[in-house]
Formats: C-alpha cells, sequence, structure tokens
C-alpha cells in the first residue's frame, strides 16, 4: 500500500505549513502534492513557496497563484508580489492547472478549485448538479475520474456524488471551518489492476496559531486585523479566499 499526502492553500503561514510536514514525516510519507495558493493573504510568502517546493514532488496552480502574476494597482496584492520577486511569481504563474494519481485501481484527479477554473468555486451545500461537474475533465484530460481531490474553499469534507468520491482537503494556512491547519491522505494499491482497497484521511493538526499571528504584526502586513482574526476564530472574515 502507498500513502500520499494532500495539502493545499498554504497563503504563506509558515508556522502551519511546518507542522503539517512534521506530522506527514512522522507518519513515513514521503510522497506530498500541494493543489495551489503557496502565497497571498499570510506574512511568508517566498517562504512557503520555498518550502512548498522542496517538499512536495507535485504542485498545481491555485487562484492566488495565478493572479498573483498578474500586473495590478492593488497595494495588498503589490506587497506579496514584492515579498516573492519575479522568479518565484514565474514559478507560481507556469504551474499546471492538474494533476492525477492512480490508488487502489481508482483514478483520482486533483484540481484546485473545479475543473473548469481556478475561480470556479463548489461548495459541499452546493447543487447535486454543480457538486456532480466537479467530476467533467478539464481541458487536456479525458474520462470522469472515480476520485476528484480540491481545496480552494478552506473546508475539509468528504461526500459521494452519484458513486464517486469528491473530497477537500482543506487549508493548512487558513482553515475557514476550525482553528486548525488541514490536510489529507489517501492509501492504497498504486499498480492494482481493477478495484482494489482505499483509504481517505482528513488529518487536523493544531500549530502555534500566536507565532503565526506575532509573524504577521512583525512585518505589518496589509489587512493584518481581519487575516489575524480568521487564523484565530477558524471564521472568514472578509478576505479573499
Amino acid at each position: 500500500m502507498e500513502r500520499i499526502a494532500i495539502l493545499s492553500d498554504v497563503h504563506g503561514n509558515m508556522p502551519a505549513l511546518e507542522a503539517v510536514l512534521a506530522d506527514i514525516r512522522a507518519r513515513g510519507i514521503s510522497r506530498i502534492v500541494c493543489l495551489g495558493d503557496l502565497a497571498g493573504k499570510g506574512p511568508e510568502p517566498a517562504e512557503a513557496v520555498d518550502e512548498v517546493r522542496s517538499s512536495c514532488e507535485t504542485v498545481i496552480r491555485g487562484n492566488w497563484d495565478e493572479f498573483l502574476g498578474l500586473p495590478t494597482d492593488d497595494e495588498t496584492l503589490r506587497w506579496h508580489q514584492e515579498r516573492l520577486g519575479p522568479e518565484r511569481l514565474r514559478y507560481l504563474r507556469e504551474l499546471p492547472f492538474c494533476a492525477e494519481l492512480r490508488l487502489g485501481g481508482r483514478l483520482i484527479r486533483l484540481v484546485h478549485a473545479s475543473p473548469q477554473s481556478v475561480y470556479r468555486r463548489v461548495q459541499p451545500w452546493d447543487s447535486p448538479e454543480d457538486r456532480a461537474s466537479m467530476f467533467d475533465p478539464p481541458d487536456g484530460c479525458s474520462g470522469r475520474p472515480d476520485a476528484l481531490g480540491y481545496g480552494d474553499i478552506h473546508q475539509a469534507y468528504a461526500q459521494y456524488v452519484d458513486g464517486r468520491l469528491l473530497f477537500n482537503c482543506g487549508s493548512v494556512g487558513n482553515p475557514l471551518d476550525l482553528p486548525q491547519a488541514s490536510y489529507a491522505i489517501v492509501e492504497g494499491e498504486p499498480d492494482a489492476a481493477a478495484m482494489a482497497p482505499f483509504a481517505l484521511q482528513l488529518i487536523r493538526v493544531p500549530y502555534d496559531i500566536g507565532e503565526a499571528v506575532a509573524r504577521a504584526e512583525r512585518l505589518a502586513m496589509p489587512q493584518l486585523e481581519p487575516y489575524c482574526r480568521e487564523l484565530v476564530t477558524g471564521r472568514y472574515r472578509g478576505l479573499q479566499a
């Protein structure tokens, strides 16, 4: 059996990322996939990008990764862009849109927000039609997967839709369901020719939120107050997700 960790939405929160990576390593897992939004919102975008690049075998593009690479007059976005620098911005901009895994005889497709766009947001309470559309193939892919994993909404969950598994790994750096970092583990035989045992775990990792807040305060980052309130409460405070 092989285990693969899936994480997303780090958002420049290094204490949370360090806690999640330490938990993954303590479980003996060496394969890690990141579903995007490495930077933005949090105070250490460059450090987060560098750590993800060195720790993850596959990284795909999120909405923040995409629009941080665009010219802007927005002071908040420019603050993050200046800390990232041209090379990291190019790296984020050129990340692939999706990735696929095969475990337990199942095709697992991974996207940031949806197969249609990094900006199309699908919630667990949306209509059956909207949730079923998560299994539509994106450009360049064919067929409907047995499982679809994504990030973006910062809320971890798993449910079956028309017999296919839809799951969200939650957010490492900006969870909006409870104030603990979140990631997923998928497990199964990598070379199974037919359906075989398969498992999904949604993991919550406590981390030093006080340290994350202190780093943001030391850097006097933009939108400091709503960002810190989101970390402490695990509730949405009006920031772009």
